[in-house]
């Protein structure tokens, strides 16, 4: 093999655990309020619980479950604050990366990767998987962030994006073509230089699916 060729390292179990817990709790199989079945868990993915407890702590920060000293851990519910909650952070962090991203490209930085999440993004609408629409729109924000070259927004964009894929999946009868049409003007106006004009445009993306995913949501929060 090549020195050249990079080989991606593999997960860890707790990881490889995070990861499928996370994808069940998002779509469905772990209901919202419901103890997470530690031992069938265990048993469907023949692994210890040790390595399900070094995943449970990573699923609380990520916003999946919730840990009590009586019930364990708990999958987390949706509520009208937490819906609130996601959006006005990701308009703290996304808005400010969108005019980074903005002004590095200004400085020569590629777009390349933000190209390519929105190549795939496109792909998966066209494809109709709702879970794919989901991680690709996820991924695309992510994209943006990293565009902006500042490591520590990236690592404050990844602590909520996996709750944005949960209610992006959630809510994800909202129409798919609209929001692409939106990355796309959002790509655009970071690809003009202009910050002040990406942080208005991604400001207005973010903002216009608030009220809908309310909709979206309705009689599936808690109090």
């Amino acid at each position: 093999m090549s020195d050249d060729v990079l080989v991606a390292p593999p997960r860890s179990l707790s990881r490889l655990v995070y990861d499928t817990v996370r994808d069940r709790i998002i779509l469905g199989h772990y209901e919202q309020g419901s103890r997470l079945p530690e031992k069938r868990i265990g048993e469907e993915l023949a692994v210890s619980r040790v390595p399900l407890r070094e995943a449970v702590p990573l699923l609380e920060r990520d916003g999946f479950v919730r840990t009590s000293p009586r019930r364990g851990a708990v999958v987390a519910s949706w509520s009208e604050r937490d819906i609130d909650n996601l959006f006005d952070v990701r308009l703290c962090i996304e808005v400010g990366a969108a005019g980074h991203a903005a002004r590095q490209v200004a400085q020569g930085a590629s777009l390349d990767h933000l190209n390519a999440a929105l190549d795939e993004a496109h792909h998966v609408v066209e494809e109709r998987d709702t879970y794919a629409i989901a991680r690709a729109s996820t991924a695309y924000h992510e994209a943006i962030v990293e565009t902006a070259a500042n490591e520590l927004m990236l690592k404050m964009m990844r602590t909520v994006s996996g709750r944005m894929t949960w209610l992006f999946y959630l809510t994800s009868g909202l129409p798919a073509e609209d929001a692409y049409d939106d990355h796309v003007a959002l790509r655009d106006a970071i690809a003009s230089g202009n910050d002040r004009v990406a942080e208005s445009v991604a400001y207005a993306h973010i903002e216009r699916d608030r009220r809908p995913s309310f909709i979206a949501m309705a009689g599936a929060l808690s109090a």
